[in-house]
């Protein structure tokens, strides 16, 4: 699949439910504190964007395959024309974690390593 033949859509903003994704997520590495004050600045946070070989390779992943589950899932939904929402990333400059979007990054690097990706990042 090239990329040309799929184009990917994003949404303006977050889904509701990858915030508590992200929650859900971060709870296995953080405290209950820390979490609810991520998730907060995650809220506010402007959206910008990265790329997809940039996000992988500060959190320290190898991109999913394309016949990953979850990527699979978001390739349909942009083979659909449907909107993928923004990823959220959290660093602290030493190492990124995706706290949601990790399927949907994978996807990217996977048409295209360079393309970017766009994201709420604190």
């Amino acid at each position: 699949m090239s990329e040309s033949s799929v184009h990917l859509k994003w949404a303006a903003a977050v889904a509701d439910h990858d915030y508590a994704a992200a929650e859900a997520y971060l709870s296995l590495k953080l405290g209950e504190d820390a979490v609810a004050k991520a998730v907060q600045r995650l809220r506010k946070a402007p959206l910008t964007t990265r790329r997809a070989n940039d996000i992988l390779r500060a959190a320290g992943l190898t991109a999913a395959p394309l016949d990953d589950p979850g990527v699979m899932k978001d390739l349909i939904k942009a083979i659909e024309g449907e909107r993928l929402s923004p990823v959220l990333v959290l660093s602290d400059k030493k190492r990124a974690e995706i706290a949601d979007g990790f399927h949907r990054v994978s996807l990217v690097y996977r048409l295209d390593p360079y393309a970017e990706v766009p994201l709420k990042l604190v």
